[in-house]
Protein backbone atom coordinates (compact mmCIF):
# COMPACT_ATOMS: atom_id res chain seq x y z
CA UNK A 1 0.00 0.00 0.00
CA UNK A 2 3.00 2.03 0.34
CA UNK A 3 4.57 2.17 -2.52
CA UNK A 4 1.14 2.01 -4.42
CA UNK A 5 0.32 5.27 -2.76
CA UNK A 6 3.51 6.81 -3.62
CA UNK A 7 3.55 5.92 -7.34
CA UNK A 8 -0.36 7.00 -7.39
CA UNK A 9 0.94 10.14 -5.88
CA UNK A 10 3.74 10.63 -8.24
CA UNK A 11 1.36 10.56 -11.21
CA UNK A 12 -1.18 12.96 -9.99
CA UNK A 13 1.67 15.60 -9.85
CA UNK A 14 1.14 18.73 -12.24
CA UNK A 15 4.46 18.05 -14.19
CA UNK A 16 4.03 14.33 -14.30
CA UNK A 17 0.12 14.74 -15.30
CA UNK A 18 0.80 17.47 -17.79
CA UNK A 19 3.41 15.55 -19.63
CA UNK A 20 1.29 12.46 -19.63
CA UNK A 21 -1.30 14.09 -21.20
CA UNK A 22 0.85 15.94 -24.07
CA UNK A 23 2.13 12.43 -24.55
CA UNK A 24 -1.20 10.53 -24.86
CA UNK A 25 -2.69 13.76 -26.54
CA UNK A 26 0.61 13.23 -29.41
CA UNK A 27 -0.31 9.26 -29.65
CA UNK A 28 -4.00 9.53 -30.19
CA UNK A 29 -3.59 12.44 -32.70
CA UNK A 30 -1.72 10.05 -34.89
CA UNK A 31 -5.12 8.32 -35.46
CA UNK A 32 -7.91 9.47 -37.51
CA UNK A 33 -10.45 8.36 -35.11
CA UNK A 34 -9.18 9.25 -31.59
CA UNK A 35 -7.81 12.53 -33.34
CA UNK A 36 -10.13 15.93 -31.88
CA UNK A 37 -9.58 13.25 -28.37
CA UNK A 38 -5.51 13.53 -28.61
CA UNK A 39 -5.62 17.69 -29.34
CA UNK A 40 -7.94 18.22 -26.59
CA UNK A 41 -5.25 15.94 -24.17
CA UNK A 42 -2.19 17.58 -25.52
CA UNK A 43 -3.79 21.08 -25.41
CA UNK A 44 -5.09 19.90 -21.84
CA UNK A 45 -1.31 19.26 -20.76
CA UNK A 46 0.04 22.37 -21.85
CA UNK A 47 -2.22 24.81 -20.35
CA UNK A 48 -1.84 22.47 -17.33
CA UNK A 49 1.83 22.66 -17.49
CA UNK A 50 1.76 26.97 -18.04
CA UNK A 51 -0.55 27.19 -15.09
CA UNK A 52 1.31 25.08 -12.86
CA UNK A 53 4.30 27.01 -13.17
CA UNK A 54 2.82 30.21 -13.02
CA UNK A 55 4.50 31.83 -9.75
CA UNK A 56 1.55 33.92 -8.72
CA UNK A 57 -0.11 30.33 -8.93
CA UNK A 58 2.16 28.54 -6.79
CA UNK A 59 1.65 31.10 -4.20
CA UNK A 60 -2.10 31.13 -3.59
CA UNK A 61 -2.21 27.66 -3.76
CA UNK A 62 0.55 27.54 -0.70
CA UNK A 63 -0.13 30.27 1.14
CA UNK A 64 -3.37 29.48 2.64
CA UNK A 65 -1.39 25.88 3.75
CA UNK A 66 1.95 28.71 5.29
CA UNK A 67 -0.89 30.60 6.85
CA UNK A 68 -2.31 28.16 8.98
CA UNK A 69 0.16 28.47 11.73
CA UNK A 70 2.12 31.48 12.38
CA UNK A 71 5.89 31.10 12.72
CA UNK A 72 7.44 31.26 15.97
CA UNK A 73 8.38 35.05 16.70
CA UNK A 74 12.38 36.07 17.69
CA UNK A 75 12.98 35.64 21.10
CA UNK A 76 16.00 36.99 22.78
CA UNK A 77 17.69 34.96 25.02
CA UNK A 78 16.96 35.00 28.39
CA UNK A 79 13.52 37.07 27.60
CA UNK A 80 10.03 35.41 28.98
CA UNK A 81 9.10 32.69 26.56
CA UNK A 82 5.42 32.09 25.94
CA UNK A 83 3.73 29.77 27.96
CA UNK A 84 3.50 27.35 25.57
CA UNK A 85 6.88 27.32 23.96
CA UNK A 86 8.42 27.50 27.81
CA UNK A 87 6.43 23.98 28.24
CA UNK A 88 7.90 22.06 25.25
CA UNK A 89 10.86 19.45 26.62
CA UNK A 90 11.42 18.60 23.18
CA UNK A 91 11.32 19.74 19.73
CA UNK A 92 10.92 17.13 16.83
CA UNK A 93 12.12 18.11 14.02
CA UNK A 94 10.71 16.14 10.85
CA UNK A 95 12.35 14.84 7.78
CA UNK A 96 13.13 16.56 4.46
CA UNK A 97 15.74 14.77 2.61
CA UNK A 98 19.44 14.64 2.20
CA UNK A 99 22.00 13.32 0.27
CA UNK A 100 24.05 10.57 0.92
CA UNK A 101 27.88 12.58 -0.05
CA UNK A 102 30.37 12.28 2.81
CA UNK A 103 33.12 14.84 1.09
CA UNK A 104 30.04 17.95 1.72
CA UNK A 105 29.93 19.25 5.33
CA UNK A 106 27.04 17.99 7.46
CA UNK A 107 24.50 21.16 6.66
CA UNK A 108 25.36 20.96 2.61
CA UNK A 109 23.95 17.63 2.32
CA UNK A 110 20.29 18.57 3.81
CA UNK A 111 17.90 19.31 0.90
CA UNK A 112 17.10 23.00 1.26
CA UNK A 113 13.77 21.89 3.25
CA UNK A 114 15.61 19.66 6.05
CA UNK A 115 18.11 22.81 6.14
CA UNK A 116 15.58 25.26 7.09
CA UNK A 117 13.82 22.66 9.31
CA UNK A 118 16.76 21.79 11.16
CA UNK A 119 17.85 25.78 11.25
CA UNK A 120 14.79 26.65 12.95
CA UNK A 121 15.24 23.85 15.85
CA UNK A 122 18.61 24.95 16.56
CA UNK A 123 17.35 28.73 17.15
CA UNK A 124 14.76 27.00 19.57
CA UNK A 125 17.19 24.74 21.32
CA UNK A 126 18.90 28.01 22.21
CA UNK A 127 15.78 29.42 23.76
CA UNK A 128 15.37 26.12 25.36
CA UNK A 129 18.25 24.26 26.71
CA UNK A 130 17.11 21.65 28.22
CA UNK A 131 14.94 20.28 25.51
CA UNK A 132 15.89 16.88 23.76
CA UNK A 133 15.92 17.34 19.90
CA UNK A 134 14.31 14.37 18.24
CA UNK A 135 15.38 14.30 14.46
CA UNK A 136 12.92 11.74 11.82
CA UNK A 137 14.08 10.21 8.92
CA UNK A 138 14.42 6.61 7.41
CA UNK A 139 17.68 4.70 7.05
CA UNK A 140 18.95 2.99 3.74
CA UNK A 141 21.44 -0.01 4.01
CA UNK A 142 24.98 0.97 4.70
CA UNK A 143 24.11 4.83 4.48
CA UNK A 144 23.38 7.23 7.64
CA UNK A 145 19.60 7.66 8.39
CA UNK A 146 18.70 10.90 7.45
CA UNK A 147 17.49 11.13 11.55
CA UNK A 148 21.28 11.02 11.97
CA UNK A 149 22.22 12.98 9.18
CA UNK A 150 19.56 15.52 10.69
CA UNK A 151 21.83 15.40 13.86
CA UNK A 152 25.23 16.02 12.62
CA UNK A 153 24.12 19.45 10.75
CA UNK A 154 22.36 20.18 14.16
CA UNK A 155 25.95 19.33 16.35
CA UNK A 156 27.50 21.16 13.44
CA UNK A 157 26.07 24.53 14.28
CA UNK A 158 26.37 24.17 17.95
CA UNK A 159 24.12 21.85 19.63
CA UNK A 160 25.69 19.24 22.39
CA UNK A 161 25.25 15.74 21.12
CA UNK A 162 23.44 14.57 23.75
CA UNK A 163 20.89 16.46 23.42
CA UNK A 164 19.89 14.37 20.28
CA UNK A 165 17.25 11.82 20.12
CA UNK A 166 17.73 10.11 16.47
CA UNK A 167 14.35 7.80 15.48
CA UNK A 168 14.96 6.15 11.87
CA UNK A 169 12.49 3.26 11.82
CA UNK A 170 10.21 5.84 9.67
CA UNK A 171 9.30 6.00 6.24
CA UNK A 172 6.74 8.74 6.09
CA UNK A 173 4.94 11.49 7.74
CA UNK A 174 2.32 8.60 9.39
CA UNK A 175 5.07 6.67 10.60
CA UNK A 176 6.41 9.89 12.65
CA UNK A 177 3.68 10.66 14.18
CA UNK A 178 3.64 7.01 15.81
CA UNK A 179 7.36 7.14 16.79
CA UNK A 180 6.58 10.78 18.21
CA UNK A 181 4.14 9.56 20.12
CA UNK A 182 5.93 6.71 21.52
CA UNK A 183 8.94 9.04 22.06
CA UNK A 184 7.32 11.63 24.08
CA UNK A 185 4.41 10.41 25.48
CA UNK A 186 1.92 13.44 26.88
CA UNK A 187 5.32 15.34 27.39
CA UNK A 188 4.18 18.97 25.77
CA UNK A 189 6.98 19.68 22.56
CA UNK A 190 7.35 22.01 19.35
CA UNK A 191 6.94 20.23 16.04
CA UNK A 192 9.43 21.62 13.41
CA UNK A 193 8.82 21.19 10.10
CA UNK A 194 8.13 23.19 6.48
CA UNK A 195 5.04 25.60 6.84
CA UNK A 196 3.49 24.29 3.79
CA UNK A 197 3.67 20.62 5.08
CA UNK A 198 2.82 21.82 8.95
CA UNK A 199 -0.93 21.67 8.51
CA UNK A 200 -0.86 17.71 7.51
CA UNK A 201 1.71 17.16 10.34
CA UNK A 202 -0.30 18.73 13.21
CA UNK A 203 -3.17 16.91 11.90
CA UNK A 204 -1.45 13.22 12.12
CA UNK A 205 0.24 13.93 15.69
CA UNK A 206 -3.27 15.44 16.94
CA UNK A 207 -4.52 11.99 15.46
CA UNK A 208 -2.12 9.90 17.53
CA UNK A 209 -3.55 12.01 20.61
CA UNK A 210 -0.80 14.75 20.58
CA UNK A 211 -1.05 18.12 20.98
CA UNK A 212 2.43 19.87 19.76
CA UNK A 213 3.59 23.28 19.00
CA UNK A 214 3.50 24.11 15.71
CA UNK A 215 7.10 25.79 14.55
CA UNK A 216 7.04 26.14 10.90
CA UNK A 217 9.87 26.99 9.17
CA UNK A 218 11.30 27.07 5.49
CA UNK A 219 8.01 29.17 3.85
CA UNK A 220 8.04 28.90 0.22
CA UNK A 221 5.42 31.17 -0.25
CA UNK A 222 6.87 34.49 0.68
CA UNK A 223 6.29 37.63 -1.02
CA UNK A 224 8.28 40.76 -0.83
CA UNK A 225 6.91 44.06 1.08
CA UNK A 226 6.99 45.66 -2.47
CA UNK A 227 5.76 44.67 -5.53
CA UNK A 228 8.37 43.23 -8.42
CA UNK A 229 7.12 42.13 -11.62
CA UNK A 230 9.29 39.01 -11.77
CA UNK A 231 6.67 37.69 -9.19
CA UNK A 232 3.78 37.90 -12.15
CA UNK A 233 5.96 35.45 -14.70
CA UNK A 234 6.74 31.77 -14.87
CA UNK A 235 9.41 29.91 -13.41
CA UNK A 236 10.83 26.27 -11.88
CA UNK A 237 9.61 27.67 -8.40
CA UNK A 238 6.10 27.80 -9.58
CA UNK A 239 5.93 24.80 -10.19
CA UNK A 240 7.70 23.67 -7.30
CA UNK A 241 5.14 25.73 -5.34
CA UNK A 242 2.52 24.08 -6.87
CA UNK A 243 3.23 20.90 -6.57
CA UNK A 244 3.79 20.91 -2.98
CA UNK A 245 0.36 22.33 -2.47
CA UNK A 246 -1.45 19.70 -4.36
CA UNK A 247 1.11 17.14 -2.72
CA UNK A 248 0.18 18.47 0.79
CA UNK A 249 -3.88 18.26 0.13
CA UNK A 250 -3.64 14.78 -1.56
CA UNK A 251 -1.94 13.77 1.58
CA UNK A 252 -3.96 15.47 4.17
CA UNK A 253 -6.96 14.19 2.00
CA UNK A 254 -5.56 10.22 2.50
CA UNK A 255 -4.90 10.69 5.86
CA UNK A 256 -8.56 11.72 6.81
CA UNK A 257 -9.62 8.58 4.29
CA UNK A 258 -7.71 6.39 6.42
CA UNK A 259 -8.85 7.85 10.03
CA UNK A 260 -5.16 8.96 10.94
CA UNK A 261 -6.00 12.74 11.03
Amino acid sequence: MFWLKKAVTFFLMPLQAGLGLIVVGALLARFTRWRRLGRTLWIGGLVLLLAASHRQVGYQLLRPLEARYPAIPELSLGAPLPPDLAACRYIVVLGGGHADAAALPSTSRLSPHALGRIAEAVRLARLLPDATIITLGPAHPGQRSHAEALADAAVALGVARDRMLCLDQVRDTVDEAKAVAEATGETPFALVTSAWHMPRAMALMQGQGLKPLAAPADFRARTHDRFTWTEWLWGLDGLERTTWAVYERLGLAWARLRGWA
